[in-house]
């Protein structure tokens, strides 16, 4: 980490703090943020964002924004909101861009900061099984990842940032294998409940092993064909 992106950062996080103890919307949005998500209630989280009024959407992208901070949040639970306060269409643009922005914050975060702060934030255990990722399935680790709901989005992000992975592939990468579950929870989060709920997801996870199963396999030609 060079001096001065240790200096930037510092400034960053001066700014925050800051901001959160002497801007009364900034605390407000913060310690509410952080009681709806403890609620672990998509309701709950719908009423808090939907308090804000004008400033909804962009409340909402600061949910996104924390839950990627503060992992391993669900942060389904912000898409499943968003498709009901903002509708399937722009609920999903607003929970796919504030994911992206949340991905590329993690990348950039693990950059900087380095291994041993990651660790911290995501877990030593879970770090290392990303890493089994990277080490099996090289520059397609976040495609395959990405379509894979029970791999977690976050420390997929931050295990990224500390490789050598160039942040353009990284980015792509994340948009495209995030836009089939944000489509799908977006056009059904607000109808999702006890049995649907879990119907969708094993559709979705279906899905994406599919996906997976063609890439391994293509994958594997690939490196059939070098040798």
């Amino acid at each position: 980490m060079s001096r001065f992106s240790r200096i930037g950062l510092l400034i960053v996080v001066f700014a925050l703090v800051m901001a959160y103890w002497f801007s009364p919307t900034v605390k407000a949005v913060t310690d509410g943020s952080l009681a709806a998500f403890a609620t672990l209630d998509q309701a709950a989280i719908e009423r808090f964002i939907q308090q804000w009024g004008p400033q909804a959407a962009a409340v909402s992208f600061f949910l996104m924004i924390l839950q990627a901070i503060v992992a391993p949040l669900p942060a389904f639970l912000i898409t499943f909101a968003n498709a009901s306060l903002f509708g399937a269409f722009w609920g999903g643009v607003l929970s796919w861009t504030s994911s992206m922005a949340g991905a590329a914050l993690c990348f950039y975060l693990a950059r900087i900061l380095g291994r041993e702060a990651v660790e911290k934030l995501t877990g030593k255990t879970v770090l290392e099984s990303i890493d089994d990722f990277f080490t099996r399935y090289g520059k397609h680790t976040i495609l395959i990842c990405r379509l894979l709901p029970f791999v977690p989005f976050d420390p997929v992000s931050y295990a990224a940032g500390l490789t050598s992975l160039r942040f353009r592939s990284f980015f792509v990468a994340t948009g495209l294998g995030q836009l089939p579950a944000t489509v799908v929870y977006s056009c059904v989060g607000g109808m999702l409940a006890g049995g649907t709920y879990w119907l969708v997801t094993g559709l979705l996870i279906l899905f994406a092993l599919a996906i997976l199963i063609m890439m391994v396999k293509k994958i594997t030609q690939q490196r059939q064909k070098r040798r």
